[in-house]
Protein backbone atom coordinates (compact mmCIF):
# COMPACT_ATOMS: atom_id res chain seq x y z
CA UNK A 1 0.00 0.00 0.00
CA UNK A 2 2.74 2.42 0.95
CA UNK A 3 4.55 1.75 -2.31
CA UNK A 4 1.40 2.25 -4.31
CA UNK A 5 0.64 5.56 -2.68
CA UNK A 6 4.16 6.93 -2.67
CA UNK A 7 5.39 10.27 -1.39
CA UNK A 8 4.49 12.32 -4.52
CA UNK A 9 0.82 11.34 -4.10
CA UNK A 10 0.81 12.55 -0.51
CA UNK A 11 2.41 15.85 -1.45
CA UNK A 12 -0.17 16.43 -4.17
CA UNK A 13 -2.93 15.64 -1.71
CA UNK A 14 -1.58 18.15 0.82
CA UNK A 15 -1.01 20.88 -1.77
CA UNK A 16 -4.56 20.56 -3.07
CA UNK A 17 -6.11 20.75 0.41
CA UNK A 18 -8.72 23.50 0.34
CA UNK A 19 -8.47 26.35 2.79
CA UNK A 20 -11.44 26.18 5.10
CA UNK A 21 -13.18 28.99 6.95
CA UNK A 22 -12.92 28.92 10.74
CA UNK A 23 -15.54 30.31 13.08
CA UNK A 24 -14.67 31.52 16.59
CA UNK A 25 -17.35 29.97 18.82
CA UNK A 26 -16.28 32.15 21.77
CA UNK A 27 -17.12 35.38 19.93
CA UNK A 28 -20.85 34.90 20.49
CA UNK A 29 -20.24 33.74 24.06
CA UNK A 30 -18.52 37.05 24.83
CA UNK A 31 -21.54 39.00 23.56
CA UNK A 32 -24.47 37.04 25.00
CA UNK A 33 -25.61 35.23 28.12
CA UNK A 34 -23.82 32.00 29.03
CA UNK A 35 -26.87 30.91 31.00
CA UNK A 36 -29.14 31.35 27.98
CA UNK A 37 -26.63 29.35 25.92
CA UNK A 38 -26.57 26.51 28.46
CA UNK A 39 -30.37 26.38 28.72
CA UNK A 40 -31.05 26.63 24.97
CA UNK A 41 -33.40 24.19 23.26
CA UNK A 42 -31.12 21.26 22.46
CA UNK A 43 -32.50 19.20 19.56
CA UNK A 44 -29.43 17.48 18.11
CA UNK A 45 -29.01 15.96 14.68
CA UNK A 46 -29.20 12.19 15.24
CA UNK A 47 -28.85 8.96 13.28
CA UNK A 48 -31.93 8.35 11.09
CA UNK A 49 -34.22 10.18 13.53
CA UNK A 50 -33.58 7.45 16.08
CA UNK A 51 -34.99 7.93 19.56
CA UNK A 52 -32.01 8.08 21.97
CA UNK A 53 -31.66 5.02 24.17
CA UNK A 54 -31.63 5.37 27.96
CA UNK A 55 -28.38 4.16 29.60
CA UNK A 56 -30.32 1.50 31.55
CA UNK A 57 -31.83 0.09 28.34
CA UNK A 58 -28.41 0.05 26.71
CA UNK A 59 -26.98 -1.98 29.59
CA UNK A 60 -29.87 -4.44 29.39
CA UNK A 61 -29.28 -4.92 25.66
CA UNK A 62 -25.59 -5.62 26.28
CA UNK A 63 -26.26 -8.15 29.06
CA UNK A 64 -28.90 -9.98 27.00
CA UNK A 65 -26.91 -10.05 23.75
CA UNK A 66 -26.03 -13.41 22.18
CA UNK A 67 -22.36 -12.42 22.04
CA UNK A 68 -21.99 -11.71 25.76
CA UNK A 69 -24.14 -14.69 26.78
CA UNK A 70 -21.86 -16.96 24.74
CA UNK A 71 -18.77 -15.54 26.51
CA UNK A 72 -20.43 -16.06 29.92
CA UNK A 73 -21.24 -19.69 29.10
CA UNK A 74 -17.70 -20.36 27.89
CA UNK A 75 -16.18 -18.88 31.07
CA UNK A 76 -18.60 -20.96 33.17
CA UNK A 77 -17.54 -24.16 31.38
CA UNK A 78 -13.84 -23.35 31.78
CA UNK A 79 -13.94 -22.19 35.42
CA UNK A 80 -16.80 -24.26 36.83
CA UNK A 81 -18.48 -21.13 38.25
CA UNK A 82 -22.28 -20.97 38.04
CA UNK A 83 -23.76 -18.85 35.25
CA UNK A 84 -25.58 -16.55 37.71
CA UNK A 85 -22.33 -15.62 39.44
CA UNK A 86 -20.61 -14.73 36.15
CA UNK A 87 -23.71 -12.83 35.00
CA UNK A 88 -23.54 -10.81 38.21
CA UNK A 89 -19.85 -10.05 37.59
CA UNK A 90 -20.73 -8.85 34.08
CA UNK A 91 -23.42 -6.57 35.53
CA UNK A 92 -20.91 -5.10 38.01
CA UNK A 93 -18.40 -4.47 35.21
CA UNK A 94 -21.08 -2.76 33.15
CA UNK A 95 -22.17 -0.58 36.08
CA UNK A 96 -18.54 0.42 36.65
CA UNK A 97 -17.99 1.12 32.97
CA UNK A 98 -21.20 2.58 31.55
CA UNK A 99 -21.98 6.17 30.70
CA UNK A 100 -25.06 7.87 32.13
CA UNK A 101 -25.64 10.72 29.69
CA UNK A 102 -27.74 13.38 31.36
CA UNK A 103 -28.85 16.65 29.77
CA UNK A 104 -28.78 18.54 33.09
CA UNK A 105 -25.10 17.69 33.53
CA UNK A 106 -24.42 18.68 29.93
CA UNK A 107 -26.03 22.07 30.52
CA UNK A 108 -23.99 22.59 33.68
CA UNK A 109 -20.78 21.80 31.76
CA UNK A 110 -21.86 24.14 28.93
CA UNK A 111 -22.26 27.00 31.40
CA UNK A 112 -19.05 26.28 33.32
CA UNK A 113 -16.85 25.63 30.29
CA UNK A 114 -18.06 28.79 28.55
CA UNK A 115 -16.84 30.89 31.46
CA UNK A 116 -13.55 28.97 31.77
CA UNK A 117 -12.75 28.99 28.06
CA UNK A 118 -13.36 32.75 27.81
CA UNK A 119 -10.82 33.25 30.59
CA UNK A 120 -8.21 30.86 29.17
CA UNK A 121 -8.38 31.32 25.39
CA UNK A 122 -8.53 34.21 22.97
CA UNK A 123 -10.36 32.12 20.37
CA UNK A 124 -11.78 28.62 19.89
CA UNK A 125 -12.02 28.23 16.13
CA UNK A 126 -13.91 25.46 14.29
CA UNK A 127 -13.95 24.76 10.54
CA UNK A 128 -17.54 25.31 9.37
CA UNK A 129 -17.41 22.86 6.45
CA UNK A 130 -16.17 20.14 8.78
CA UNK A 131 -19.18 20.65 11.06
CA UNK A 132 -21.54 20.47 8.07
CA UNK A 133 -19.91 17.25 6.86
CA UNK A 134 -20.15 15.76 10.35
CA UNK A 135 -23.84 16.68 10.68
CA UNK A 136 -24.56 14.89 7.41
CA UNK A 137 -22.49 11.85 8.40
CA UNK A 138 -24.26 11.45 11.77
CA UNK A 139 -27.62 11.20 9.99
CA UNK A 140 -26.48 8.51 7.55
CA UNK A 141 -24.26 6.01 9.38
CA UNK A 142 -22.70 5.23 12.77
CA UNK A 143 -19.89 7.71 13.42
CA UNK A 144 -16.59 7.29 15.29
CA UNK A 145 -14.83 10.52 16.29
CA UNK A 146 -11.03 10.23 16.48
CA UNK A 147 -9.46 13.43 17.89
CA UNK A 148 -5.76 14.07 18.40
CA UNK A 149 -4.81 14.00 22.08
CA UNK A 150 -2.61 16.68 23.62
CA UNK A 151 -4.54 17.88 26.65
CA UNK A 152 -6.99 16.87 29.37
CA UNK A 153 -9.57 19.21 27.88
CA UNK A 154 -9.67 17.52 24.45
CA UNK A 155 -12.79 15.47 25.14
CA UNK A 156 -14.49 18.33 27.02
CA UNK A 157 -13.80 20.61 24.08
CA UNK A 158 -15.26 18.07 21.63
CA UNK A 159 -18.53 17.77 23.58
CA UNK A 160 -18.67 21.56 23.99
CA UNK A 161 -18.36 22.07 20.23
CA UNK A 162 -21.00 19.45 19.38
CA UNK A 163 -23.40 20.96 21.93
CA UNK A 164 -22.80 24.40 20.41
CA UNK A 165 -23.71 23.17 16.92
CA UNK A 166 -26.68 21.01 18.03
CA UNK A 167 -25.04 17.73 17.09
CA UNK A 168 -25.51 14.41 18.88
CA UNK A 169 -23.23 14.29 21.92
CA UNK A 170 -20.61 11.52 21.81
CA UNK A 171 -20.04 8.71 24.26
CA UNK A 172 -16.35 8.91 25.14
CA UNK A 173 -13.87 6.21 26.14
CA UNK A 174 -12.09 7.53 29.25
CA UNK A 175 -9.44 6.07 31.56
CA UNK A 176 -10.33 4.77 35.00
CA UNK A 177 -8.11 7.50 36.52
CA UNK A 178 -10.95 10.01 36.07
CA UNK A 179 -13.55 7.75 37.66
CA UNK A 180 -11.69 7.98 40.97
CA UNK A 181 -12.10 11.76 41.10
CA UNK A 182 -14.84 12.61 43.60
CA UNK A 183 -17.86 14.35 42.06
CA UNK A 184 -15.92 15.11 38.84
CA UNK A 185 -15.84 11.44 37.83
CA UNK A 186 -19.60 11.10 38.13
CA UNK A 187 -20.14 14.39 36.28
CA UNK A 188 -17.97 13.10 33.44
CA UNK A 189 -20.03 9.89 33.36
CA UNK A 190 -23.19 12.00 33.14
CA UNK A 191 -21.67 13.97 30.26
CA UNK A 192 -21.12 10.81 28.21
CA UNK A 193 -17.86 9.26 29.43
CA UNK A 194 -17.64 5.48 29.77
CA UNK A 195 -14.66 4.20 31.72
CA UNK A 196 -12.24 1.51 30.63
CA UNK A 197 -9.35 -0.05 32.50
CA UNK A 198 -5.89 0.70 31.14
CA UNK A 199 -5.23 -2.99 30.67
CA UNK A 200 -7.43 -6.06 30.84
CA UNK A 201 -5.28 -8.54 28.97
CA UNK A 202 -6.41 -12.10 29.73
CA UNK A 203 -9.69 -11.03 31.36
CA UNK A 204 -12.19 -12.58 28.93
CA UNK A 205 -15.27 -11.36 30.76
CA UNK A 206 -14.13 -7.73 30.96
CA UNK A 207 -13.13 -7.72 27.29
CA UNK A 208 -16.44 -9.36 26.32
CA UNK A 209 -18.49 -6.77 28.24
CA UNK A 210 -16.43 -3.83 26.99
CA UNK A 211 -16.44 -4.90 23.32
CA UNK A 212 -20.16 -5.66 23.33
CA UNK A 213 -20.94 -2.31 25.01
CA UNK A 214 -19.11 -0.37 22.30
CA UNK A 215 -20.51 -2.47 19.44
CA UNK A 216 -24.09 -2.17 20.73
CA UNK A 217 -23.83 1.62 20.64
CA UNK A 218 -22.47 1.51 17.10
CA UNK A 219 -24.85 -1.12 15.73
CA UNK A 220 -27.85 0.91 16.90
CA UNK A 221 -26.39 4.36 16.19
CA UNK A 222 -27.47 5.77 19.56
CA UNK A 223 -24.58 8.25 19.67
CA UNK A 224 -21.20 8.89 18.03
CA UNK A 225 -18.41 6.96 19.75
CA UNK A 226 -15.29 8.96 20.58
CA UNK A 227 -11.84 7.78 21.56
CA UNK A 228 -8.19 8.68 21.03
CA UNK A 229 -6.42 6.46 18.53
CA UNK A 230 -3.11 7.38 20.22
CA UNK A 231 -4.40 5.84 23.45
CA UNK A 232 -2.91 8.50 25.71
CA UNK A 233 -1.90 12.15 25.73
CA UNK A 234 1.28 13.10 23.91
CA UNK A 235 3.63 14.94 26.28
CA UNK A 236 5.71 16.36 23.41
CA UNK A 237 2.93 17.43 21.00
CA UNK A 238 4.23 14.80 18.59
CA UNK A 239 1.78 12.18 17.39
CA UNK A 240 2.18 8.85 19.18
CA UNK A 241 2.10 5.40 17.61
CA UNK A 242 -1.56 4.36 17.28
CA UNK A 243 -3.23 1.67 19.36
CA UNK A 244 -5.35 -0.85 17.47
CA UNK A 245 -7.54 -2.58 20.09
CA UNK A 246 -10.48 -0.18 20.28
CA UNK A 247 -10.26 0.59 16.57
CA UNK A 248 -10.69 -3.11 15.77
CA UNK A 249 -13.75 -3.22 18.06
CA UNK A 250 -15.53 -0.34 16.28
CA UNK A 251 -14.76 -1.91 12.88
CA UNK A 252 -16.15 -5.34 13.77
CA UNK A 253 -19.87 -4.54 13.20
CA UNK A 254 -18.97 -3.55 9.62
CA UNK A 255 -16.77 -6.63 9.11
CA UNK A 256 -19.68 -8.85 10.23
CA UNK A 257 -22.24 -7.03 8.09
CA UNK A 258 -24.18 -5.76 11.12
CA UNK A 259 -23.99 -2.20 9.76
CA UNK A 260 -23.81 -1.11 6.15
CA UNK A 261 -20.97 1.33 6.80
CA UNK A 262 -19.16 3.20 9.57
CA UNK A 263 -17.70 6.70 9.24
CA UNK A 264 -14.37 7.46 10.91
CA UNK A 265 -13.85 11.20 11.47
CA UNK A 266 -10.29 12.38 12.23
CA UNK A 267 -10.25 15.57 14.30
CA UNK A 268 -7.20 17.80 14.73
CA UNK A 269 -7.05 19.93 17.89
CA UNK A 270 -4.28 22.54 17.67
CA UNK A 271 -3.16 24.58 20.69
CA UNK A 272 -1.02 27.68 20.84
CA UNK A 273 -0.22 26.78 24.44
CA UNK A 274 -1.22 23.62 26.26
CA UNK A 275 -2.63 23.94 29.75
CA UNK A 276 -0.38 21.15 31.05
CA UNK A 277 2.88 22.55 29.62
CA UNK A 278 4.56 22.83 33.06
CA UNK A 279 3.34 19.38 34.08
CA UNK A 280 4.66 17.86 30.85
CA UNK A 281 8.06 19.53 31.34
CA UNK A 282 8.40 17.89 34.77
CA UNK A 283 7.24 14.51 33.45
CA UNK A 284 9.79 14.63 30.61
CA UNK A 285 12.46 15.33 33.23
CA UNK A 286 11.45 12.14 35.05
CA UNK A 287 9.12 13.47 37.73
CA UNK A 288 6.29 10.92 38.26
CA UNK A 289 2.91 11.88 36.85
CA UNK A 290 0.60 13.04 39.69
CA UNK A 291 -2.59 11.09 40.23
CA UNK A 292 -5.74 12.77 38.91
CA UNK A 293 -7.79 14.14 41.80
CA UNK A 294 -10.50 16.70 42.47
CA UNK A 295 -8.22 18.58 44.87
CA UNK A 296 -5.53 18.77 42.18
CA UNK A 297 -8.11 20.18 39.77
CA UNK A 298 -9.10 22.85 42.30
CA UNK A 299 -5.45 23.80 42.91
CA UNK A 300 -4.97 24.19 39.15
CA UNK A 301 -7.45 27.11 39.06
CA UNK A 302 -4.52 29.55 39.15
CA UNK A 303 -4.03 28.93 35.42
CA UNK A 304 -7.22 30.94 34.85
CA UNK A 305 -5.03 34.04 35.08
CA UNK A 306 -2.88 32.94 32.12
CA UNK A 307 -3.42 33.51 28.42
CA UNK A 308 -3.25 30.29 26.38
CA UNK A 309 -3.88 31.88 22.99
CA UNK A 310 -6.12 30.21 20.44
CA UNK A 311 -7.38 26.69 19.77
CA UNK A 312 -8.29 25.40 16.31
CA UNK A 313 -10.51 22.32 15.96
CA UNK A 314 -10.50 20.89 12.44
CA UNK A 315 -13.09 18.21 11.69
CA UNK A 316 -11.64 16.19 8.80
CA UNK A 317 -13.58 14.52 6.01
CA UNK A 318 -15.44 11.41 7.22
CA UNK A 319 -13.66 8.26 6.08
CA UNK A 320 -16.07 5.57 4.92
CA UNK A 321 -14.98 2.16 6.20
CA UNK A 322 -16.77 0.56 3.25
CA UNK A 323 -14.79 2.68 0.77
CA UNK A 324 -11.49 2.00 2.56
CA UNK A 325 -12.16 -1.76 2.47
CA UNK A 326 -13.46 -1.87 -1.10
CA UNK A 327 -11.25 -3.99 -3.35
CA UNK A 328 -8.88 -4.71 -0.52
CA UNK A 329 -10.68 -6.72 2.12
CA UNK A 330 -12.59 -9.98 1.83
CA UNK A 331 -15.25 -10.00 4.55
CA UNK A 332 -16.68 -13.40 3.56
CA UNK A 333 -14.60 -15.10 6.27
CA UNK A 334 -17.10 -13.69 8.79
CA UNK A 335 -19.95 -15.48 6.98
CA UNK A 336 -18.51 -18.88 7.85
CA UNK A 337 -19.18 -18.63 11.60
CA UNK A 338 -22.19 -17.40 13.63
CA UNK A 339 -22.09 -13.70 14.46
CA UNK A 340 -22.21 -14.26 18.21
CA UNK A 341 -18.94 -16.21 18.18
CA UNK A 342 -15.73 -14.29 18.75
CA UNK A 343 -13.41 -14.18 15.77
CA UNK A 344 -9.77 -13.23 15.83
CA UNK A 345 -8.96 -10.91 12.90
CA UNK A 346 -6.86 -12.49 10.18
CA UNK A 347 -3.45 -11.07 9.28
CA UNK A 348 -5.13 -9.34 6.34
CA UNK A 349 -7.65 -7.71 8.70
CA UNK A 350 -4.95 -6.70 11.18
CA UNK A 351 -2.94 -5.09 8.39
CA UNK A 352 -6.04 -3.20 7.25
CA UNK A 353 -6.77 -1.96 10.81
CA UNK A 354 -3.15 -0.83 11.16
CA UNK A 355 -3.20 1.03 7.84
CA UNK A 356 -6.46 2.80 8.72
CA UNK A 357 -5.04 3.87 12.11
CA UNK A 358 -1.99 5.42 10.47
CA UNK A 359 -4.17 7.04 7.80
CA UNK A 360 -6.27 8.66 10.56
CA UNK A 361 -3.14 10.01 12.25
CA UNK A 362 -1.79 11.28 8.92
CA UNK A 363 -5.02 13.24 8.42
CA UNK A 364 -4.81 14.61 11.96
CA UNK A 365 -1.29 15.86 11.27
CA UNK A 366 -2.18 17.28 7.85
CA UNK A 367 -5.04 19.32 9.32
CA UNK A 368 -3.17 20.78 12.29
CA UNK A 369 -3.14 24.59 12.42
CA UNK A 370 0.35 25.90 13.21
CA UNK A 371 1.21 29.12 15.01
CA UNK A 372 4.41 31.17 14.49
CA UNK A 373 5.66 29.93 17.86
CA UNK A 374 5.75 26.36 16.56
CA UNK A 375 7.94 27.36 13.59
CA UNK A 376 10.23 29.46 15.79
CA UNK A 377 10.67 26.60 18.25
CA UNK A 378 11.50 24.18 15.41
CA UNK A 379 14.24 26.51 14.13
CA UNK A 380 15.71 27.20 17.58
CA UNK A 381 15.89 23.47 18.35
CA UNK A 382 17.95 22.96 15.19
CA UNK A 383 20.28 25.87 15.99
CA UNK A 384 21.04 25.22 19.65
CA UNK A 385 22.35 27.02 21.75
CA UNK A 386 21.90 30.40 20.03
CA UNK A 387 20.91 32.13 16.81
CA UNK A 388 21.11 35.73 15.61
CA UNK A 389 17.68 37.38 15.73
CA UNK A 390 17.69 38.54 12.10
CA UNK A 391 18.64 35.03 10.97
CA UNK A 392 15.82 33.62 13.11
CA UNK A 393 13.33 35.96 11.40
CA UNK A 394 14.57 34.99 7.92
CA UNK A 395 14.46 31.27 8.69
CA UNK A 396 10.97 31.57 10.22
CA UNK A 397 9.61 33.33 7.14
CA UNK A 398 11.30 30.72 4.91
CA UNK A 399 9.73 27.88 6.95
CA UNK A 400 6.35 29.63 6.78
CA UNK A 401 6.50 29.74 2.97
CA UNK A 402 7.62 26.11 2.82
CA UNK A 403 4.82 25.01 5.14
CA UNK A 404 2.20 26.77 3.01
CA UNK A 405 3.68 25.32 -0.20
CA UNK A 406 3.10 21.84 1.20
CA UNK A 407 -0.51 22.66 2.10
CA UNK A 408 0.04 23.33 5.79
CA UNK A 409 -2.39 25.62 7.60
CA UNK A 410 -0.90 28.57 9.49
CA UNK A 411 -2.51 31.02 11.88
CA UNK A 412 -0.28 33.99 11.00
CA UNK A 413 -1.04 37.34 12.70
CA UNK A 414 -1.45 40.32 10.38
CA UNK A 415 1.07 42.41 12.29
Amino acid sequence: MAGAMGTPYLLREFRSKKREVFEDVLEERRQSSDLRYAMKCFSPVIYRSLVPCKPSMLKAMVLESDQLQYVIKQISLESGEPLDAIQEQATEILDEMGQNLNLAAIRMFALTLSKIFKRLFQKVCVNEEGIQRLAQAIQEHPVVLLPSHRSYIDFLMMSYILYTYDLALPVIAAGMDFMGMKIVGELLRMSGAFFMRRTFRGNKLYWGVFAEYVKTMLRNGYAPVEFFVEGQRSRTCKTLTPKFGLLSVVMEPFFKGEVFDTYLVPVSISYERILEETLYAYELLGVPKPKESTSGLIKARKILNDDFGSIHIFFGKPMSLRSLASGRLNRSQYNLIPRHLSHRPSEEMQKFISDVAYKVELQQIANMVLSPGVLIAAILLQNFPSLDFSVLVDKTVWLKDLTEAFGGCLEWPGE
